[in-house]
């Protein structure tokens, strides 16, 4: 290893490819055009995504549950808030509306007023049968007003379901397919069929119609982040070249900057299609990374080359030591910055493992990338001109640097007790931090889809199924009058619970038999006592074999009994409150001895999994820290340099968590990859001053104070001008409707502006201060590799 990146090595291949730059070039033509042709195999994701390992006890209880019951999140709703639904001519339109997707083929179920059936007793011989609750297509006012009232007052069992007696809210329930819910076919059908169907209908009849469901919500989620990744890709292209012109003055470097980081974006897309990766809310913001991380490098080479035409005025040697004396350097740079990424590919949570490896793959392909069309298309293209080379002597860049210099030398004091300050104000705010599992949190508020969620959890108490699977234990068990009493008393604390909306489970169809068995009188709404059980549970089996909606709530063997509530966008820490609330009544009410009682569903899952993915990515933090740390033992083969390299590096990210704490952003899988992006990043700013300072210290025979200064105005307009750009590059992030990628863009740009300055002042402060203790040669010996080599190596090649 230490041989490959040795100063040998990178002279040899700057030899190389100057000499072969047009093969080279094709080369990359054609990997690019390979890979540009699996952009065809690119998919989105169509489910929401799983943060936890596939054998997990909570995932092991979801698929059991989805094994008996099947697909859960099959249903989407619309609902109307209008006294004027009911009048004969828009009760009709409302009716024949529903009905129109019964036609469908992705539908496997439509309940709405129009499909209502009343379980009435018929005599000769004793049945409950189903017939209509509306027998006409056609009504009359005085008609409309008896089903209304009827609806709202006679038949609790639809309560929930069908309509809110609160505020006299309807709504209707289309049941997709399960075997295509998680498929194209289900964003096929909401985009082409309902959102235009229900726009129409709203329009014809000056109704606001509500509609929501996860299908519905994960369909216009998806289709938000693909026109995202459009608008990310052209804004960070915009202001990175932007930037980077401002710097340079020059329209040739950034167009051949822009040129490498395009084809970079190209290769990132690619990657994902041969992989046959989804695109998720988080390798969607893989490509526009690309940009942000790669022009840094950009601005290193061309900087560089710059420098040495200036020195020299020779193309073909400041090409060649373009290569030679940064190349190492940048490598070992963005090698750390992959480092940072792809530790979370050793988490368990397929969503993490997945952008841990196309990221890190994509910036070592970016730094390839980077280091040959720069350099073979400069060796094209006529030497720079003095106008091109103004940029390197600006005014404003020197009073930065003096300013910076002056900092360091007088005035470290003031340096110090800043960060200890930031420090403190930092562990305080870490202690008010809080971990959010919403599932809509992170969704964009301005959105239609996310105005009707908030409308149903006011009017119907959430959209988000959660389910309790019953395991009596038996065969038939669950028709057992005690066990369903027991189902009884744990809905009554569900119902309880304001988060949590009406179940719905087989208890509610005992009821309403009791209820039909009275002649639909609704305060016999409850279940059968044990007298009159024999003669109204038999009717419960074929009921059920006849109701659509119900014949899902009792597995086939009648063992296992499923009630299912919907809850509303409550947090992590707020769902584990209501299951500890809920925990010592369950076991009371279902003994462990007789049953099994699980809660699970998507919602669930979810909350369940942010938990498990914070400390998955604490887990990838520490040990980016560690391979990091180990990475700098090995560079510089000095413990106290380790400690001095981490400390600016690490700084920063207590400041970041402690802002999170103070302006209340909670922890969760968008906020606490902020921490491992930020510091694989701003460890590349470290490397490259303490490689110059290590070079600076041979030269000028161990002495400290001369060679941290001389780092300093080497490389601080460099850090600076990289920093910048990463700063306005990921503050893109920012215009995001998705408030965890706003929130990751903010944050990772704030971080890295104070790890800029951690870097400028801090670091250069620290080894001044430690002059003694570290200014000889024992402790710092000859590193295992010479990240820049010097100009007397050059000259003696």
């Amino acid at each position: 290893m230490e041989k490959l990146l040795s100063f040998g090595f990178w002279n040899a291949l700057a030899g190389v490819i100057l000499r072969n730059r047009a093969i080279i070039f094709l080369t990359i033509i054609g990997i690019t055009v390979f890979l540009g042709f699996q952009w065809k195999n690119m998919r989105f994701s169509y489910t929401e995504a799983n943060l936890l390992p596939d054998d997990h006890e909570v995932n092991i209880k979801y698929q059991d549950f989805l094994e008996k019951f099947g697909e859960e999140g099959n249903l989407i709703v619309m609902a109307i808030k209008d006294s004027s639904l009911f009048t004969p001519k828009k009760l009709k339109a409302w009716n024949d509306f529903n009905d129109s997707f019964k036609q469908y083929e992705e539908i496997d179920l439509v309940v709405s007023i129009g499909d209502l059936k009343k379980l009435e007793k018929k005599e000769n011989p004793a049945r409950f049968e189903l017939v209509p609750f509306i027998k006409d297509s056609s009504f009359t006012q005085k008609q409309v007003s008896k089903y209304k009232y009827e609806l709202f007052n006679k038949l609790p069992f639809y309560e929930g379901l069908v309509y809110s007696k609160k505020s006299q809210t309807v709504q209707s329930a289309l049941y997709i397919k399960k075997d295509i819910v998680n498929t194209p076919l289900r964003k096929k059908f909401v985009v082409e069929v309902l959102q235009p169907e229900v726009e129409a209908f709203e329009k014809e009849h000056n109704i606001d119609i509500k509609v929501s469901g996860m299908p519905y919500i994960r369909t216009l989620n998806s289709q938000n982040i693909m026109d995202e990744i459009q608008i990310f890709i052209l804004a960070a292209l915009l202001i990175t070249s932007l930037i980077f012109f401002f710097f340079f003055r020059s329209f040739r470097a950034t167009f051949i900057s822009m040129t490498a980081v395009i084809i970079g974006v190209m290769w990132a897309f690619g990657i994902l299609g041969l992989l046959r990766y989804e695109i998720t809310v988080l390798t969607a913001i893989i490509p526009p990374l690309v940009i942000v991380i790669g022009i840094p490098n950009c601005i290193f080479l061309i900087n560089k080359y710059q420098q040495e035409i200036k020195k020299h005025g020779n193309k073909a040697k400041s090409l060649q030591r373009v290569i030679t004396k940064v190349g190492n350097a940048t490598l070992m740079t963005n090698v750390t910055t992959a480092a940072g990424f792809a530790t979370f590919a050793l988490t368990e949570s397929k969503l993490l493992k997945e952008f841990g490896i196309v990221a890190s793959l994509n910036i070592i392909a970016l730094f390839i990338l980077c280091l040959l069309v720069i350099t073979i298309i400069y060796s094209y293209m006529p030497q720079p001109k003095e106008r091109h080379l103004k940029h390197l002597g600006k005014r404003w860049i020197e009073r930065l640097v003096d300013w910076m210099e002056d900092m360091v030398k007088n005035r470290r004091v003031t340096i110090y007790f800043s960060s200890v300050i930031i420090l403190i104000v930092s562990i305080i705010g870490i202690y008010t931090i809080k971990v959010s599992g919403s599932l809509l949190e992170d969704m964009p508020k301005s959105t239609g889809f996310y105005k009707d969620i908030v409308f149903f959890e006011n009017e119907f108490d959430g959209v988000m199924p959660l389910e309790i699977l019953i395991d009596t234990k038996r065969k038939q068990g669950v028709l057992k009058l005690p066990t369903l009493r027991r189902m009884e008393k744990l809905q009554e604390l569900l119902e309880e619970t304001p988060e949590l909306s009406k179940p719905i489970s087989i208890v509610s169809l005992a009821k309403y038999s009791k209820q039909a068995f009275y002649n639909g009188n609704p305060k016999y709404y409850q279940l059968p006592s044990s007298q009159e059980r024999n003669f109204i549970l038999p009717y419960l089996k074929s009921f059920e074999s006849e109701s659509d909606v119900m014949k899902s709530y009792i597995d086939s063997t009648g063992q296992y009994a499923r009630i299912t509530t919907f809850m509303k966008d409550v947090g992590t820490e707020e769902m584990e409150r209501i299951e500890a609330n809920l925990a010592p009544k369950l076991e009371k009410i279902f003994p462990k001895d007789r049953y099994d009682v699980s809660f699970t569903g998507k919602a669930l899952i979810f909350q369940k999994g942010t938990k498990y993915l914070v400390w998955n990515l604490t887990f990838s933090l520490g040990l980016a820290v560690l391979l990091i740390a180990l990475f700098m033992a090995w560079m510089f083969r000095s413990f106290k340099m380790i400690i001095i390299s981490l400390i600016p590096n690490l700084l920063p990210l207590l400041m970041t968590a402690g802002l999170m704490g103070f302006l209340g952003v909670p922890i969760k899988p968008s906020t606490i990859l902020v921490f491992s992006i930020a510091f694989g990043i701003s460890v590349d700013d470290t490397i490259h001053f303490l490689a110059k300072y290590r070079q600076e210290l041979k030269s000028n025979h161990w002495r400290i104070r001369k060679s941290v200064l001389a780092s300093l105005r080497e490389t601080g307009v460099s850090m600076f001008y990289t920093s910048t750009v990463l700063f306005f590059g990921f503050s893109v992030f920012m215009i995001s409707s998705f408030g965890g990628t706003k929130a990751l863009g903010g944050l990772v740009s704030t971080t890295l502006l104070f790890a800029m300055l951690a870097n400028l002042l801090l670091l250069p402060s620290l080894l001044l201060s430690l002059e003694r203790s570290i200014a000889n040669k024992k402790t710092l010996k000859e590193p295992a590799l010479k990240i820049i080599p010097s100009d007397e190596e050059l000259e003696e090649e």
